[in-house]
């Protein structure tokens, strides 16, 4: 029998080898090796890391917006030829639309690349408001980083069914103008997305995440009011105002905003209210976005705004048009796929910073008047999904409306900078950003793979689809005929 000191100094040892092996054998089954398949789209990423930043800052330099991005859809087109991919161009009936795929049979898994810039945002790479060519539009949502990050994935993917590893199809879209006309409704509308298993889909952000919340339905259309000239002093009296109209119409709206409900937005632009002062204008434009978070209550509030309309024409003693330019719907989350896509962003861990890029963020930040606080660093856990979150909007949302869609969202700026900036084409175009594009191309790749090699999975994220989608039958929001690539709109 042992004695009591030597049992007491037993069970200590024992106590203390429990807690040593527990934190270790946690970290070692968190670090466990993955499977080769995603060691192996890691590796191609990281390869790749020089030729795709130097792909992103084309596309950052082009500054191309919607339906205008001739130069980046060569550009991201060219580079999946040079891959291997076999490339349609011109989808869609959109000259900058392509599809780039390679294997064949089943499954066939997408992954979506936008790579439009937004007007007016032209800016240098510092931490401080300076256009790089003053007027020109820039990357202020970050997509010369979209399309890169995704087709880098795709490659990886590409790679491994070239391989003999992975077997099925690899599918990028090079999708336009998704910040202006939704170039997506077209796309969906050739049937380009029929025979997709799952589509991968990512976003720049402030944060890494796994993205579970649904976005706006929104609807664009234009208002067109026609009067009659005349005199705007010698005889008034024989001048039918547009411009009168259209004042009147946006008193109308910003009396309506009072009675719609908090998850409602309505916003507007005045393109053309007369020409000079002197003349009664006989023309008038406006063009008016309506966004809920519903597409129910969406459409609601949009027939109401297209009858304030008439009531302005009435008034102004003028005629008026409506014409509908495009409409999307809201994201149809599917937390199945996402669950996955969480396992892989834990695996990865955050992004690693240097002191000079955390201390451009705080210029940044400092330059926005946000909280100076760097950039983060972390994985954000899995959200509970949100009724009715607030936000953007995304053609996106279509696509997940035909085919199970998991979204992602990668830090590739500060926290706090105004999106839709200067700021974030600073950081698009710098270290910050391409961490950011290089970390989202491993961890779609790494989804990707879990996508191919796992038929129960897709089978669970089809269910979750079709639970979610009811019996709704999914219509595109837009006007038929081809996309308005040259309406001067």
């Amino acid at each position: 029998m042992l004695q009591p000191y030597v049992m007491m100094k037993f069970t200590l040892l024992c106590c203390r080898l429990l807690l040593m092996a527990l934190p270790t054998s946690l970290q070692a089954q968190k670090q466990a090796p993955i499977d080769k398949n995603k060691q192996a789209v890691i590796a191609s990423i990281d390869s790749k890391y020089a030729e795709l930043t130097q792909l992103s800052d084309k596309i950052w330099s082009y500054e191309e917006v919607a339906f205008q991005e001739k130069q980046s859809a060569e550009a991201l087109a060219a580079y999946a030829e040079a891959q291997g991919f076999r490339v349609k161009r011109g989808v869609g009936e959109i000259p900058t639309a392509f599809v780039a795929e390679y294997g064949s049979g089943s499954p066939v898994i997408g992954i979506l690349g936008e790579f439009d810039a937004l007007p007016g945002l032209s800016q240098q790479t510092v931490p401080y408001k300076a256009p790089l060519n003053p007027g020109s539009a820039g990357h202020g949502c970050g997509h010369n980083l979209f399309g890169v990050a995704s087709l880098g994935a795709a490659t990886a993917i590409k790679e491994l069914i070239e391989a003999g590893q992975l077997k099925g199809t690899i599918r990028f879209y090079g999708t336009p103008a998704e910040e202006k006309f939704f170039g997506k409704l077209w796309m969906i509308r050739a049937g380009l997305f029929d025979d997709v298993d799952v589509v991968m889909d990512w976003h720049p952000s402030a944060e890494t995440k796994a993205d579970v919340q649904s976005s706006l339905a929104l609807v664009d259309f234009m208002v067109e009011f026609y009067g009659q000239a005349a005199h705007a002093s010698g005889d008034p009296w024989n001048g039918r105002s547009a411009g009168d109209a259209l004042e009147l119409y946006t008193t109308g709206i910003n009396y309506y905003r009072e009675h719609v409900k908090p998850t409602v937005r309505i916003h507007y632009h005045i393109q053309d209210a007369g020409k000079v002062v002197n003349v009664v204008p006989d023309y008038a434009r406006i063009w008016v976005r309506v966004r809920d978070t519903k597409r129910e209550g969406m459409q609601k509030v949009w027939k109401q705004v297209e009858r304030m309309a008439e009531g302005a024409a009435i008034m102004a003693n003028v005629t008026h048009k409506v014409s509908l330019i495009s409409g999307i719907h809201e994201v149809l989350v599917n937390r199945t796929g996402a669950a996955r896509l969480q396992q892989n962003l834990e695996y990865l861990g955050p992004i690693t910073y240097t002191e000079e890029e955390q201390e451009f963020a705080r210029k940044i930040q400092e330059a926005t008047g946000s909280e100076v606080v760097g950039i983060e660093s972390k994985i954000e856990p899995l959200e509970e999904t949100l009724e009715h979150p607030m936000g953007g909007s995304t053609d996106v949302g279509d696509v997940s409306y035909v085919v199970p869609t998991i979204r992602l969202r990668a830090t590739t700026a500060p926290k706090g900078t105004p999106w839709h900036s200067w700021a974030v084409v600073a950081c698009g175009g710098m270290s910050i950003g391409h961490k950011g594009m290089a970390y989202a191309a491993k961890a779609l790749g790494m989804t990707m793979v879990d996508l191919f090699t796992d038929a129960e999975l897709r089978r669970q994220i089809r269910a979750e689809f079709e639970e979610r989608k009811g019996e709704y039958e999914y219509k595109g929001m837009i006007p038929e005929g081809p996309p308005p690539l040259n309406t001067g709109y």
